[in-house]
């Protein structure tokens, strides 16, 4: 060996010793450190999670809040229906002339028809109108609108003064529905049961911030509408019909839909796009499969498909019986053990092996939840859908998507331009 080489090392060794002694009486053992470290990242983790809930807590809330320029629209509406010598008459007058004139096309089976459920003004002007700028022979489109008592005069107001001509549409109250009573509707009877109730508006039930992210979307008022249980009633809606094409209010079409109507469903009930990505959106993502009614009765990973563009066959529809089939498994969720809320889950249940799959193309969704949806995607679908909590008539909307929706609000009704005047 070579003394000059050991007596470095040597020098090494001992500068490293003395900088080991100067740590130890400096730093805490590494128990100590590894305790703190711990309470630091538990303490961080639980702000984080406390943020994530507010944030939650906060989006549902705002989704749920009605913009004051829709209520001033609304509130406009209904005071134009109600104090009809204040507006042009004569818009009452071709009404109920063109209603005289309608009454044959709301039976008749060869025109496309199309069936919305909505308590939003706006959102049901921009399908209807959407669709109609669409069509190739609009004159051939009747449109079939229900909504509740409250937004009633709103509905058929707009509908008198911003006629979608050539195409005929016809607004109803979901109260003159006299077959629609909780003897006969279960979920009529559940959903003023004092038990959804309690659910719903009792403090101490989950409504806090203190309840889990998943939970909290489902403490929305949409669940407690009957408005969002109508789809399953669509027979005793349009008996005379033999298909019909339920739409959302949430959607926007872009093409014409008129070929949807010739469709082979194979016997099917239900048209529909599937959702299934890989493992995502299969049956046991909405359904409990814990239930023995359940897992003994169905496939967990059955595809999932999309409601907000569905073409339903009515006659098919009748001879399974598809509402008793509804109204079995709702009766046996009462106690939500089988799934939560929602329309989805029961219609997934409803309708298994009767949906037919159809093109992805009819059918793009994510624009109200998914910053990421392809805009080629998007651009090439026949209908696009705004499911989630970001609806393109709210402030929580995702900006790149809201320019498909805004070009079909009516921007030269006097009524749109003074409500959302405040907003330019």
């Amino acid at each position: 060996y070579h003394p000059l080489l050991f007596c470095s090392a040597l020098e090494r060794a001992k500068a490293m010793g003395h900088v080991l002694s100067s740590a130890r009486d400096v730093l805490y053992n590494s128990d100590e450190v590894s305790r703190r470290l711990r309470v630091m990242l538990q303490s961080a983790e639980l702000n984080i999670d406390t943020v994530k809930k507010q944030n939650t807590f906060l989006v549902q809330h705002a989704a749920k809040t009605v913009p004051m320029p829709l209520h001033c629209l609304h509130m406009q509406l209904i005071t134009d229906y109600h104090l009809r010598d204040g507006v042009i008459k004569e818009y009452f007058q071709a009404a109920a002339l063109k209603d005289e004139e309608d009454k044959a096309k709301l039976e008749d089976r060869s025109l496309y028809h199309y069936a919305i459920f909505s308590d939003n003004v706006l959102a049901a002007s921009v399908v209807v109108r959407s669709t109609v700028t669409n069509a190739k022979e609009p004159n051939k489109h009747v449109f079939h609108i229900v909504t509740d008592k409250l937004n009633f005069a709103a509905m058929k107001m707009w509908f008198i003064s911003h006629s979608p001509l050539p195409a005929t549409v016809h607004v109803e109250n979901i109260d003159n529905f006299k077959w629609l009573n909780s003897s006969y509707c279960l979920v009529m009877r559940q959903l003023e049961s004092a038990r959804l109730k309690e659910f719903y508006f009792k403090a101490h039930d989950p409504s806090s911030l203190s309840d889990g992210n998943e939970n909290l979307k489902y403490r929305n008022p949409k669940y407690l509408s009957m408005l969002n249980h109508l789809r399953f009633y669509m027979p005793e809606i349009h008996p005379k019909l033999d298909k019909i094409l339920f739409l959302d209010d949430d959607v926007v079409v872009q093409k014409d839909l008129t070929p949807l109507w010739d469709v082979d469903l194979k016997g099917m009930v239900n048209g529909a796009v599937e959702t299934c990505k890989e493992s995502f959106h299969r049956f046991d993502t909405y359904l409990n499969f814990s239930h023995p009614k359940i897992s003994e009765n169905f496939d967990p990973r059955a595809c999932g498909w999309a409601f907000g563009m569905n073409m339903f066959d009515l006659k098919e529809w009748k001879k399974r019986n598809i509402t008793g089939i509804y109204h079995y498994w709702q009766n046996l969720n009462e106690d939500r053990k089988l799934w939560k809320l929602g329309t989805l889950p029961p219609g997934l249940i409803t309708f298994y092996n009767l949906t037919h799959p159809l093109d992805h193309t009819w059918h793009v969704l994510g624009l109200g939840y998914d910053p990421a949806v392809d805009i080629a995607e998007i651009e090439n679908a026949a209908v696009v859908h705004y499911n989630g909590n970001y609806k393109p008539w709210l402030d929580l909307a995702i900006s790149k998507y809201k320019a498909y929706w805004s070009k079909y609000v009516d921007v030269d009704s006097s009524h749109i331009r003074h409500c959302y005047a405040s907003k330019q």
